[in-house]
């Protein structure tokens, strides 16, 4: 594989995509900085030539023209990563069929809502504010369309990881099975209560085999997990990883 330096990556990206080149590998997702791509028997890695971005919490250009932000600035000693991602222009979302290297994933919708599609989960469902999901690791997933001024948070484990390409699957697959097992979890969508009760477990320890548990708060309702992220007015998105 041949390694290039970049002082601008996304420009390099977008010479080698003209030349025929895809992308096989970006990392990390949130702020690139190393990028594999193919054509053919032809493999390149383009590497960002800038420093690390100092967690300053600002937004940032990510991946799949997102924008991200940091919620936990040290987060968790590379543990975890909770980032505010938001889409301001609605409309098909440029995506692709990927998975993640990750022990952990949970993405809740902040605001507005979310086109989205899973491997062995049925056809494509639309995910609005309040609805979380749990994406198991390996599972290959795809952003299709987003509301004008979607945010969402998304939380990950560890918080450095990379994000595949997956050329060979389409999905919606032909298979539907709702209960696989992706190393030791499972896919679960929890749609937003009808009421707003002052709990609201949102179904992650069940999906997770305990390894998390998630739930939201309103009403000023007590936080006892170890990371408390505030998603709405009043509201919590209250997240315990067990064993950290």
């Amino acid at each position: 594989m041949t390694e290039l330096r970049c002082a601008d990556l996304d420009a390099a990206v977008a010479e080698h995509a003209a030349r025929g080149f895809r992308i096989d590998m970006i990392m990390p997702a949130d702020d690139p900085e190393t990028i594999e791509m193919s054509c053919g028997d032809t493999r390149v890695r383009l590497l960002r030539d800038a420093p690390t971005r100092t967690i300053d919490g600002h937004w940032h250009q990510g991946r799949a023209g997102m924008e991200y932000r940091d919620l936990i600035p040290d987060r968790r000693g590379g543990r975890l990563i909770a980032s505010h991602i938001r889409i301001r222009d609605g409309g098909p979302v440029p995506d692709y069929v990927h998975y993640h290297a990750i022990t952990f994933q949970l993405i809740y919708v902040r605001a507005g809502w979310v086109r989205v599609v899973y491997e062995d989960q049925g056809p494509p469902f639309v995910m609005h504010a309040g609805d979380c999901v749990v994406q198991p690791p390996l599972i290959r997933h795809r952003v299709l369309e987003a509301s004008p001024g979607l945010e969402v948070i998304e939380l990950a484990s560890p918080a450095r990881h990379a994000t595949y390409a997956d050329h060979e699957l389409q999905l919606p697959a032909p298979s539907v099975r709702p209960d696989r097992d992706f190393s030791g979890q499972r896919f679960s969508w929890h749609r937003a209560a009808a009421t707003r009760a002052p709990v609201e477990d949102l179904g992650v320890a069940a999906a997770t085999g305990g390894l998390v548990t998630a739930r939201i708060l309103r009403d000023g309702a007590a936080a006892s997990g170890r990371i408390s992220i505030p998603v709405d007015d009043g509201v919590i998105l209250d997240v315990a990883m067990h064993g950290d």
